[in-house]
């Protein structure tokens, strides 16, 4: 038989797992919810239908990098072992570098694949030699916008793996430069995930607190 002293714990100890689990939806769900915007040049490389899309947006801050020279340029093409990947105009165009960044050396196992088609400003990140490539006389903090597409491939026969690469060089807004390799998460489907596995430890906890065995008087 419960007794008051049976029931004022019980309900304490319910209250208090209840409210554990209250702090805890509101903090993941602000985490989920107040994402913080990534800022600089984004490029996202992505499988859409049997080719794979390159689109990079942002702008790039040259402050705290190194100009290394002008007229150097490349075609446009994605080499995940070496960390190199340029997009824009298919054919090769010239462009500024500069030096002083760091972060991966690769974002793959895959060899030099030639983009299909582009369009936009050359930009290229060749991480094995420490250069980033921007347009020709690129003034800095000017939003870029550039695209590549390759043909009738995956992003496992590019080689390309799978996950988030960004090379910096400052704290600024726009120093970085980030590589997205596959499908990003909406911010509404992470909240969907996020509070569905809330709701389950919600209902967990509730079950174990009811059914907590009680002392018999």
């Amino acid at each position: 038989m419960r007794t008051d002293s049976d029931c004022l714990v019980g309900c304490r100890t319910r209250r208090g797992r209840l409210g554990f689990v209250a702090v805890t939806v509101a903090i993941l769900m602000t985490t989920v919810v107040v994402l913080p915007t990534q800022a600089g040049y984004i490029v996202t490389l992505e499988q859409v239908g049997s080719n794979v899309v390159a689109t990079g947006t942002g702008a790039i801050d040259l402050s705290g990098l190194t100009f290394n020279g002008t007229g150097g340029g490349s075609l446009a093409y994605v080499a995940p072992i070496s960390g190199n990947i340029f997009i824009g105009p298919e054919p090769f165009e010239a462009a500024d570098t500069y030096t002083g960044f760091t972060g991966p050396t690769s974002f793959g196992g895959g060899g030099v694949t030639l983009a299909s088609t582009g369009s936009g400003d050359r930009v290229g990140m060749q991480a094995n030699t420490g250069l980033l490539f921007v347009p020709h006389n690129y003034v800095s903090n000017t939003p870029l916008l550039s695209s590549s597409t390759w043909n009738n491939v995956t992003l496992s026969s590019l080689g390309a793996t799978p996950g988030t690469y960004v090379w910096s060089w400052g704290n600024g807004s726009n120093q970085d430069f980030t590589l997205q390799v596959g499908a990003v998460p909406e911010p509404g489907t992470l909240f969907l995930l996020a509070l569905g596995v809330l709701m389950l430890i919600v209902v967990k906890l509730r079950r174990l607190s009811f059914n907590a065995p009680v002392s018999p008087s």
